[in-house]
């Protein structure tokens, strides 16, 4: 089995509903996110997949919808106002968990017809969060 990772950097908000804890508070993260593919085997190039076209079509993507937003369940009360102050925010229907944000790009990913094996999202430098297909 081949594998490849390629490495994005991200810088996100959020905070968790529900939650006791510091985490219950807006906060900020410089994330990291390696997203592993895995294939038995290699194009007509002997490459699993480039690099480059890997970095185009993820971290375009994580770039355009996830990078300095402020990442809220869908029934935070802190959604309406940032809206109406023109900040951008990204919405998800659990809390936006670093599990939750592997599985959304992961998600992304393999409707992009990546042969994605795993995401991993660190949230900081000791603490990640991973998501496999089934």
């Amino acid at each position: 089995m081949y594998r490849v990772c390629k490495v994005i950097h991200f810088c996100y908000g959020h905070r968790l509903m529900n939650y006791d804890g510091p985490c219950m508070h807006p906060h900020g993260h410089n994330g990291r996110v390696e997203i592993y593919l895995a294939s038995k085997q290699l194009d007509q190039r002997h490459i699993l997949f480039e690099f480059g076209e890997l970095k185009e079509v993820l971290k375009g993507w994580i770039d355009e919808q996830l990078d300095h937003k402020m990442l809220l369940r869908r029934d935070d009360p802190l959604v309406k106002p940032l809206q109406e102050l023109g900040e951008p925010v990204y919405l998800f229907d659990t809390n936006p968990t670093a599990e939750a944000i592997a599985r959304l790009i992961y998600d992304h990913a393999i409707a992009k017809k990546l042969p994605v094996e795993e995401i991993r999202v660190w949230e900081t430098e000791s603490s990640w969060a991973a998501y496999r297909g089934e």
